[in-house]
């Protein structure tokens, strides 16, 4: 793994409210997973790709690089089309102008003015007249990640700023994140002035993060922590729930208290069973606890060989397979988004959704058709 600052922007949207978490998760170990890998592959075919376009690279030493990144077991060709998504949407923004932009393709960005010893990379930075552009692909396809007041964009744009100031007089700044596999393209723009004073109130905040001082604060930021399992802060929150109160039936702001903790208890007891497994399995105890096998499905071990004998005894093949037809998505992904609106807008439904609780923080609008308590009562 690469160097890492302890106050990196990528983190930032926890450590700007829990300033106690880079000191803690400092003590712990850091772990790989399959989708973190997936992710850096993905980005280092990217880098390749845009500095084959904006930098001088011989054609042979292009598509050697190319091939050993594709010899890796992560590879796929889908890969290359949401890596072609990227690329394309940058090339959109560069051909836009009518000069030659600056254009810096996995830049190392300084932010320690404002954060110490802070720096990070910027995917693709792009400087045109007075304006930047900071953007970064994301790879992952679980949660759509937005460019408004995202820290870690910000941390970019003032690394930016704070290297090319005495070059160039920008006075906008555009952050964006393409997420292709969702076909999330999130913008958000603010004014030079107003991101370097967001720059200076974070100083203070950063320097406790920094020297490990302040509160733990647990909330859905504990999502990536190093922490999340072992952190005693959020074990004693998701506890200590207090049932002391009278009446003897709980009350609606109460119920609504419980089922905001819930949120992250839900969370935590499955954080807690993944480290107390890998424990284990790592020789550790954890008392009232062990590892046996799971259960498992009975398959064969050759399929087309069961179904030859089964053949043979007079089964019927037609019996052997079921047919069904593929899902809508499954069709979107045969076509294009493009041919199959062409084809099948007409004949596409999207059904009423069943009602469903959600946090008042959700950005969907509230439910306020009639009946809807009486779906509620018929669940």
């Amino acid at each position: 793994m690469g160097e890492h600052a302890l106050l990196s922007a990528s983190s930032a949207h926890r450590w700007l409210v829990c300033t106690r978490a880079p000191r803690l998760e400092e003590t712990l170990p850091e772990t790989e997973s399959g989708y973190a890998n997936e992710g850096r592959l993905a980005h280092a075919i990217a880098e390749l790709r845009l500095k084959k376009q904006y930098t001088p690279m011989k054609k042979s030493e292009f598509e050697k690089k190319l091939n050993e990144l594709k010899s890796d077991p992560l590879f796929t060709n889908e890969m290359m089309n949401y890596i072609d998504v990227y690329v394309d949407y940058i090339n959109s923004i560069t051909y836009s102008f009518t000069n030659q932009p600056y254009i810096a393709i996995e830049k190392r960005l300084d932010y320690s003015d404002y954060a110490p010893e802070g720096f990070g990379t910027g995917d693709c930075i792009i400087i045109n007249n007075n304006e930047l552009y900071i953007i970064d692909f994301k790879y992952g396809k679980g949660v759509p990640v937005s460019a408004e007041k995202n820290p870690q964009m910000m941390l970019y744009a003032l690394g930016a700023c704070s290297e090319s100031s005495f070059l160039f007089n920008i006075e906008l700044v555009k952050m964006i994140i393409v997420q292709p596999r969702i076909d999330n393209i999130s913008i958000y723009t603010m004014q030079i002035d107003e991101l370097l004073a967001w720059g200076e109130s974070i100083k203070p905040i950063a320097q406790k993060a920094y020297n490990g001082e302040g509160k733990f604060v647990i909330g859905e930021h504990c999502r990536f922590c190093r922490a999340k399992a072992l952190c005693r802060a959020r074990a004693e929150f998701n506890t200590s729930i207090d049932t002391s109160k009278s009446p003897e039936l709980l009350t609606d702001e109460e119920i609504g208290q419980i089922l905001t903790k819930a949120q992250d208890i839900k969370a935590w007891v499955s954080d807690l069973e993944e480290y107390a497994l890998g424990a284990i399995l790592n020789g550790k105890m954890i008392p009232g606890w062990k590892v046996v096998e799971g259960r498992s499905t009975r398959q064969f071990a050759d399929t087309d060989k069961a179904f030859e004998i089964l053949k043979q005894n007079g089964i019927d093949e037609a019996v052997l397979y079921e047919r069904k037809p593929v899902t809508l998505t499954q069709v979107e992904k045969l076509l294009s988004k493009s041919k199959f609106a062409e084809l099948l807008s007409e004949y596409v439904i999207r059904p009423e959704g069943k009602p469903t609780l959600v946090p008042e923080s959700d950005k969907r609008e509230p439910l306020k058709r009639p009946g809807a308590l009486d779906d509620f009562g018929n669940l």
